[in-house]
């Protein structure tokens, strides 16, 4: 659980400064749609998922996990890393964007969160070593 508590406040921390950096550029949510640049938000679960994984398999599996195991870890990661997002986003909201809402970023966290799944998924078969035998 060690391993995903500092790789979840890894995500958050990181997923969070992104907004206020973000907001240093001039960009903000509100606009009609995501800049470019904001797609390189979808990077940070994704590197931090990786890096968290393999430690957890390297440190506490000795080199030998299976795929629930790899996908229930990727899930405690990004459960702690997405309360810590949203802690973010409340914050950003009653500081920075007076005139939006939560509601406002309700849909990207839903891609967030989507986008999450399907990195968990990949994540985990990439990095699962124990063969599963369907007999």
């Amino acid at each position: 659980m060690k391993n995903a508590i500092i790789s979840g406040l890894v995500i958050g921390i990181l997923s969070g400064l992104w907004m206020f950096i973000l907001k240093s550029m001039g960009l903000s949510p509100q606009s009609s749609g995501p800049e470019p640049i904001e797609y390189l938000a979808v990077l940070i679960p994704l590197i931090v998922l990786y890096f968290g994984l393999r430690s957890y398999r390297a440190n506490e599996c000795n080199n030998n996990m299976g795929f629930l195991e790899a996908l229930m870890q990727c899930f405690k990661i990004l459960l702690i890393g997405g309360v810590i997002t949203v802690a973010a986003s409340i914050i950003y909201i009653d500081e920075f964007a007076k005139e939006s809402t939560l509601m406002d970023f309700s849909g990207r966290i839903f891609g967030a969160l989507l986008v999450g799944i399907l990195f968990s998924l990949g994540v985990s078969v990439l990095l699962t070593t124990k063969p599963n035998k369907v007999d």
